[in-house]
């Protein structure tokens, strides 16, 4: 059996991946103790209340639940459109992406905090960064041989726990490994949640400036070739 070299960008490796699901667990205990008491990862929680809202007849408080999916429906929108013109970009396109991320946490920063969740200014900060995490989603969904989210939890563990399944009935350890894997981008969603709520407590409203540092490690790390070497049948 010998081996071949796979060549795969840097943004699908274990590192960045695991960089950037630090970033989204710090996005949500932000969130949660400085702009309201709100997770703006995902929008499953958005769509429900928009839901309860519009039956009750809220329709102001309803509105407040629509923008943030709007900016995740965006989000999304410009992580496409960046890849479609990257040929046109002197930056790889996932590297044009984390530089905007970068640049709207120091928009974030910026504005004032308060423990209203109504509040103008934690509005639209929960709105930026429902429109960054959705462009992170996006733009990062492979790492190695899985498919996976760095911005949330629910699908990795549902994915991961399916292939230990998989690896109890088959025996075939490569379900072992990948369902490893998930598990292990989910304990550094934990351990960016974890690190998140002494810093935001500390520091509040600019406490999110501390996501610049694994985000430009992130980017730089984008600009190193990566290969891997995998088995083969082939003599």
């Amino acid at each position: 059996m010998g081996k071949i070299k796979l060549q795969r960008h840097m943004s699908e490796t274990f590192i960045v991946g695991a960089l950037l699901t630090v970033v989204g667990g710090y996005f949500d205990a932000y969130t949660y103790i400085s702009r309201g008491g709100v997770f703006a990862n995902a929008q499953t929680g958005n769509i429900v209340l928009l839901g309860i809202n519009l039956a009750e007849g809220n329709l102001i408080k309803a509105l407040s639940y629509f923008i943030p999916i709007i900016a995740f429906v965006l989000g999304i929108l410009t992580a496409e459109v960046l890849h479609r013109i990257d040929r046109k970009s002197p930056l790889y396109w996932r590297q044009s992406v984390i530089a905007l991320e970068m640049f709207t946490v120091v928009a974030v920063s910026l504005m004032p905090t308060s423990d209203s969740r109504f509040d103008t200014w934690n509005m639209a900060a929960n709105v930026v960064i429902s429109y960054v995490c959705s462009l992170q989603v996006q733009s990062f969904r492979k790492i190695h041989d899985i498919v996976c989210a760095t911005t949330m939890c629910t699908g990795n563990l549902r994915s991961g726990t399916d292939l230990l399944i998989q690896y109890n009935i088959s025996g075939d350890k490569k379900h072992l490994k990948n369902a490893l894997k998930y598990y292990a981008i989910n304990i550094f969603f934990l351990i960016g949640a974890f690190i998140g709520v002494p810093l935001t407590m500390q520091f509040g409203g600019l406490s999110i400036l501390f996501c610049i540092i694994p985000l430009t490690v992130v980017f730089i790390l984008m600009f190193i070739k990566y290969e891997e070497e995998k088995p083969t049948d082939a003599v």
